[in-house]
């Protein structure tokens, strides 16, 4: 915990203070009271309990001011509360392999129907968009609230040849920051095709000129989240378009889905071996401030979804607590003079 106010704290030793002032009073009282014959008469009369209690009320009106006093300095607490609002950008696997049936019915099929039930569980809010990428990466459907547009996208995903697990990266980033300048199309295709055929997010200013890198996770209204299941065969280095997410804050969390140890796989007379680049998964999250996961099977990757939707769900914000300490010092004042007239009939 961290104040906005700390000088105030200094206004705590007044507790001392006061507590010495108690006692000396209670003292007075003892000297100034009636002289009885026999004192052990009363004091048994009185019994432990009536001794105690008598100095409740003080007590908690001791706590009340020390609660104001410390609300005064302003607390601030590090809190988990509601995601009020965020962009979740999905970059999905789209490659050849995710054919294979080894994950029943298919990689395919196991991935969407975990990734719909991700986005039926999704806080409603929260805006989420799908990049799927195999030899290159496109954005087949924008940020929206729309549960039912993104969960058609996810159902028409085509698979193609080949895993540019960066492009996937790029164009997620180009999806969160449309006006950062991100040279999508040499990254997509290279320089010929960038003068050829340029496409959205390419040809305007170098994102490096004016830019300030924030530090990594530091982004909190989106996150990335890419899965595959294979390692990069073509496209951009994936390390370097992490390093630009990390510069800009946004947390990307890696999903390697299938196996790690390699398999050939085979489809329509063709075969291939497919291997999962754990390493490089687990360097992403860590260059971002995400988290890797690994899903071998279709239970395990919903097991994975769920796991991302609890945590995404919720974030952590520096958050100023004051209301509720100098709520809870009134709560000890009313609590202490309730205490006082139910008990001596007076106040304090």
């Amino acid at each position: 915990m961290s104040f906005l106010w700390p000088e105030a704290l200094w206004l705590l030793v007044l507790l001392p203070l006061l507590l010495a002032s108690y006692a000396w009073l209670l003292g007075r009282k003892r000297k100034s009271a009636v002289r009885y014959a026999n004192l052990g008469m009363i004091k048994e009369a009185m019994g432990a309990g009536s001794k105690l209690r008598r100095h409740v009320p003080p007590a908690l009106f001791l706590l009340a001011i020390a609660a104001l006093l410390v609300a005064m300095a302003r607390p601030v607490a590090t809190v988990t509360l509601p995601t009020q609002k965020q962009t979740i950008v999905m970059a999905l696997d789209a490659s050849g392999s995710m054919r294979a049936k080894d994950v029943e019915p298919s990689r395919l099929v196991a991935m969407q129907n975990a990734a719909k039930q991700f986005v039926a569980d999704a806080a409603p809010k929260t805006k989420i968009g799908i990049v799927t990428f195999a030899a290159t990466a496109s954005l087949v459907q924008p940020p929206t609230d729309d549960r039912e547009a993104i969960a058609a996208a996810i159902d028409r995903i085509q698979l193609q040849r080949a895993t540019a697990t960066g492009s996937g990266l790029i164009v997620s980033l180009a999806t969160l920051f449309p006006d950062a300048g991100f040279d999508v199309s040499t990254a997509l295709f290279g320089r010929e095709a960038q003068r050829n055929a340029p496409i959205a997010g390419a040809g305007k200013a170098d994102p490096k000129k004016d830019f300030k890198p924030v530090p990594p996770g530091s982004y909190s209204s989106a996150v990335i989240i890419l899965l595959t299941d294979g390692q990069r065969t073509t496209g951009p280095d994936p390390i370097e378009i992490a390093k630009m997410a990390a510069d800009r804050g946004v947390r990307v969390y890696t999903v390697g889905f299938g196996t790690t140890s390699g398999e050939i796989i085979g489809f329509e007379g063709w075969s291939f071996r497919v291997r999962l680049d754990e390493e490089t998964l687990k360097t992403i999250a860590i260059m971002t401030q995400g988290e890797y996961f690994h899903a071998g099977t279709a239970a395990d990757l919903k097991k994975v979804y769920a796991t991302l939707n609890s945590r995404l769900s919720l974030e952590k914000k520096e958050t100023e607590v004051s209301a509720l300490l100098a709520g809870l010092g009134a709560l000890f004042a009313m609590l202490s003079g309730l205490l006082s007239l139910l008990w001596f009939n007076r106040i304090l």
